[in-house]
């Protein structure tokens, strides 16, 4: 059989002259900062004092040994970060340029050192750019010469950390005979019976050995021959269990097993585990223009979904335990499918894996963002490499459902000018709609492909025309208020978001000693947005008057008005199906302490949105909106199940004093919106009056104008602080109650985000990871608890 020696220990990079240990896998900035040649640059502004590693060459040395008692040895790199050439004991084993594909090396009866020496990716880039002609971009950085991490170079929630290193395991393979190259399972269901088809290709070293190939899964067992190097097995399982997403049955998962064998027994095995299910991505044109709906088991879907990016912006750091925590977060929050951006990478098996488990559904973007791409070598023929492993590596997740082509790349050429800069030259149309499409086509034809995100569908329409596929939404953010989100039904929103700060904690982490401040020389260098803060202190005075001089306020109402912002534009989405199929929130994650977009922040920490999240997410969502007609409640009903109830309505003051009153029966479908029209005289008439809705445990709130024109009450409540709980009781009305547990310990979290009470109402908040219960408990409890709070 294959035997396998991975090459973790003993590896030495290279630094003036010394050699550092290295960990592999790893980068140069982590091997640096373990050896304290560089400073944290997440931490204060030490991203700046450690960019000239990026524009540095580095070199790897380990010693290889060259027994082996088989026929051939191969050394296999499953990711270089990027532009590399591989010496062994002198001789040139050959030289990679791209981050996002493996690598395998004949070393069969070689020995000695081995190094790996990295030339820097900005020489990389700017000699490919200088070569090709300069392309447009919506950065200052050459990383769309490159097939590298865009992300690493710098973006708008990102630092610029050009890393460097062998950034994937490392092993040698002894096998003879035959070994196992590649394995690409077709999955598919059809009239109640699970079909395998595995296509294997195999690589020899005697042609003339007979060999043959036996797979199993499910109980069942099919075999085959190799015909010179490539075969095929069918397994056939009737009445397989389906897999479908979180919240719409079961993971079902199985194993398939398949091994290679000659007359002397078994060579090599590969195994995987692979789900069923019919997947369908329906765009057909209707009285709306056209659509973009999820259809998985014949089961129509809104998807509930989140963008991710690389979880750490050295992304060799990520492990198993810490994907599987944040994608656990994720399911938690209802969420179903999540985007991996294509400013960042493929990610481990570890991600796929965990999502197969969670039953989330995985958009996968293929690596291009925010730029102009060149066709010309030494690019085309290393993007058609890696789309090709990595459409195979990828295919047996039954919790990928879309292949996407780019992100906004389409749009910018329409939009930002770059049709009339590149003046012909090519710019990636030719990957996104010929090369890509036809390489996913070939190998992977059971899953859809878009070309892009936004994309209309094709260039009849404007690429990010809401009536027609996918659609980013960014003038909200960029320009106006988010009320506006209600003046576009699109058909899937891909991507829209609003800014807040990541949680006290992360900030006092990553800021050590700084005076805290919105404009703080600190802060300021942790908001990587265009104008960043200027837009979070515009959207904060359309609701909040300005909380001058007063951080802990400004931190605590941008958290707020960040998730009003997102509940803004997600109730009003939902409450529009089937004509809106989805949203995908700009973004789960950060990969660095940072002002961004993201619910949870850099330091792992949930803000406000993410809480959020679970209320806008759950299978029913009761909203209160403005319609043209009048104030409408709609009743969001993902369930499988009707939802008939009873709805009480209240208008009430903001003294607390209910003002009007009425009981209505609620009904929506399975899959579908009930509206109940709010009666005229129920409508709340001018800023002291607002309107509750409860239904079945569930709650929804209207206030008729900002909240800075809302003459709210002094809040008085008690608080009452147990082992693992803070309780608090409402004697007037709280709007928007939060307590912000890491205040009371950086460890410590909460169970709740925002809720408001009404006067005598009551709300238990569990809290985790902070255990000091003493007679100062209640006071920091208190100190710990923020409101909205009346204008001054």
């Amino acid at each position: 059989m294959l035997d396998v020696t991975p090459l973790t220990e003993g590896w030495t990079l290279r630094h003036e002259g010394a050699a550092l240990p290295a960990a592999v896998p790893g980068c140069v900035h982590t091997d640096l900062l373990a050896a304290g040649v560089i400073a944290d640059p997440f931490l204060g502004r030490n991203e700046t004092e450690v960019a000239w590693v990026g524009r540095r060459d580095w070199t790897y040395d380990v010693a290889l040994p060259a027994t082996s008692g088989h026929e051939q040895t191969d050394l296999v790199f499953d990711g270089l970060d990027t532009a590399a050439q591989i010496r062994l004991d002198g001789r040139l084993l050959g030289s990679v340029r791209n981050m996002h594909r493996s690598y395998r090396f004949d070393v069969t009866g070689l020995g000695g050192p081995l190094s790996v020496h990295f030339t820097s990716a900005y020489g990389a880039a700017e000699a490919v750019r200088d070569r090709l002609g300069e392309r447009p971009n919506a950065y200052p950085e050459p990383f769309q010469y490159l097939r590298k991490m865009a992300c690493s170079f710098g973006w708008d929630w990102g630092p610029t950390l050009v890393t460097a290193g062998i950034w994937r395991p490392v092993r040698l393979e002894h096998w003879s005979t035959a070994r196992i190259a590649r394995v690409r399972p077709l999955v598919t269901v059809e009239r109640g019976v699970g079909r395998v088809e595995l296509a294997v290709d195999v690589e020899r070293t005697r042609v003339e050995a007979g060999l043959t190939v036996e797979a199993r899964s499910g109980g069942v067992r099919a075999s085959g021959t190799i015909d010179g190097t490539s075969g095929t097995v069918l397994l056939e399982i009737p009445d397989p269990e389906l897999w479908w997403p979180r919240g719409y049955g079961e993971q079902r998962l199985y194993d398939v097993e398949l091994t290679l064998s000659d007359a002397h027994g078994p060579l090599d095995a590969w195994h995987r585990r692979i789900g069923f299910r019919t997947l369908e991505l329906d765009r057909r044109a209707d009285a709306h223009g056209s659509g973009f709906t999820f259809v998985v088991n014949g089961v129509r879907l809104f998807a509930r979904g989140v963008n991710w990016i690389p979880d750490d912006a050295l992304p060799s750091r990520i492990t198993r335990e810490r994907y599987r925590h944040r994608l656990r977060q994720a399911a938690a929050a209802g969420v179903d499918l999540v985007r991996v951006w294509g400013g960042g990478i493929y990610e481990s098996e570890d991600f796929y894996d965990a999502c197969d488990e969670l039953g989330l559904m995985v958009w996968q973007d293929f690596p291009f963002a925010c730029a102009a791409y060149p066709e010309e070598q030494p690019l085309r023929g290393e993007v058609e490499a890696e789309a090709r492993e990595n459409v195979v590596r990828l295919m047996p997740h039954p919790s990928l459902v879309l292949w996407n082509g780019n992100n906004e790349n389409l749009w910018g050429f329409r939009d930002w000018d770059w049709e009339r800069r590149l003046a012909g030259d090519s710019w990636g149309e030719g990957y996104y709609l010929g090369l890509l499409p036809r390489v996913v086509a070939e190998l992977d034809p059971t899953r859809p492909y878009a070309a892009g995100s936004p994309w209309s569908g094709s260039w009849d329409h404007h690429p990010n025309d809401p009536a027609h596929g996918t659609h980013h939404s960014w003038e909200v953010w960029n320009r106006t208020d988010y009320a506006d989100y209600r003046r576009h039904v699109p058909r899937f929103v891909a991507e829209f978001g609003w800014q807040a700060p990541p949680a006290y904690a992360t900030l006092r982490r990553a800021l050590p000693g700084e005076t805290l401040a919105s404009d703080s020389p600190g802060m300021l260098h942790h908001q990587k947005a265009d104008d960043g803060n200027g837009k979070l202190e515009r959207g904060l005075a359309r609701h909040f008057p300005a909380p001058e001089g007063d951080f802990d306020r400004w931190h605590y109402l941008n958290q707020v008005n960040q998730a009003r912002a997102v509940a803004a534009g997600i109730e009003h989405w939902r409450a529009h199906w089937p004509v809106c199929t989805g949203t995908v929130l700009w973004q789960l994650n950060d990969c660095w302490p940072v002002t961004s977009w993201a619910a949870i922040d850099g330091d792992g920490r949930a803000k406000p949105l993410y809480h959020e999240l679970r209320r806008l997410y759950a299978d029913r969502l009761l909203t209160l909106l403005p319609r043209p007609g009048g104030l409408v409640l709609a009743a969001v009903n993902q369930s499988a199940q009707p939802w008939r109830g009873t709805l009480r309505l209240r208008r009430m003051s903001v003294e607390g004093v209910t003002t009007g009153e009425t009981t209505l029966g609620l009904s929506a479908a399975a899959r579908a919106v009930g509206e109940v029209p709010v009666p005229p005289e129920l409508r709340p008439a001018g800023p002291k009056e607002f309107l509750v809705a409860d239904s079945d445990g569930l709650r929804a709130l209207h206030f008729p104008v900002p909240d800075r024109e809302v003459p709210y009450p002094r809040p008085r409540f008690d608080v009452t602080v147990t082992p693992g709980a803070v309780a608090v009781t409402a004697h007037t009305l709280v709007r928007d109650l939060l307590l912000q547990a890491d205040r009371l310990d950086p460890a410590a979290e909460a169970d709740t985000g925002l809720v408001t009470l009404l006067p005598g109402e009551r709300v238990t908040i569990g809290v985790r990871g902070w255990e000091t219960l003493d007679e100062r408990a209640e006071t920091a409890a208190r100190s710990a608890l923020y409101c909205v709070e009346p204008t001054r």
